[in-house]
């Protein structure tokens, strides 16, 4: 990071960006969307800190205690993450003035992470593999990250905004 401020803009960045995939996330499960169950992304988290990293199937894994918060804080931690990573990619500069372009293509890149680590992990196998519909859960996962990558330049946009005096 190049700065101080320039890592508390990549945090709220990260924050707003992630936010604006839950709300698609809730807008696709109103439409009755299958979407990520935050408490497996905690079940999975919690058993890799008892050493477990692959699953056959996360749902048939015992219960962590907590799960659902810690798969929300996981959520939100990646997603800041990848905003920080954006950001050290492109500099400061970008926070100051984000374009589309590379925000969208940076969201599309972090799908990368379900379809070829957390589903495998999870007993869904690489891009879906071993669900009954491995094609539209893949798209699923590039259009939510698609919908991560538009946060991260509204998000960027909105702090630009509010840097500006």
């Amino acid at each position: 990071m190049e700065s101080h401020p320039a890592i508390f803009q990549a945090v709220v960045v990260g924050i707003g960006a992630t936010a604006l995939m839950d709300l698609w996330l809730l807008l696709l499960g109103r439409m009755g969307v299958p979407t990520m169950d935050f408490a497996l992304l905690g079940r999975w988290v919690g058993h890799l800190f008892h050493g477990r990293i692959a699953h056959d199937a996360i749902r048939r894994a015992p219960p962590v205690a907590a799960e659902l918060g810690l798969g929300w804080l996981t959520h939100y931690v990646v997603g800041i993450t990848f905003a920080a990573i954006l950001v050290a990619l492109l500099g400061a500069s970008w926070l100051a003035n984000p374009s589309l372009l590379p925000a969208v293509a940076w969201g599309l890149v972090t799908a990368s992470a379900p379809l070829f680590v957390l589903q495998p992990a999870m007993g869904a196998g690489i891009a879906s593999s071993r669900t009954p519909a491995p094609l539209m859960n893949s798209l699923r996962s590039l259009a939510n990250h698609a919908v991560f990558g538009l946060g991260l330049y509204v998000s960027a946009v909105a702090m630009s905004g509010l840097a500006t005096p």
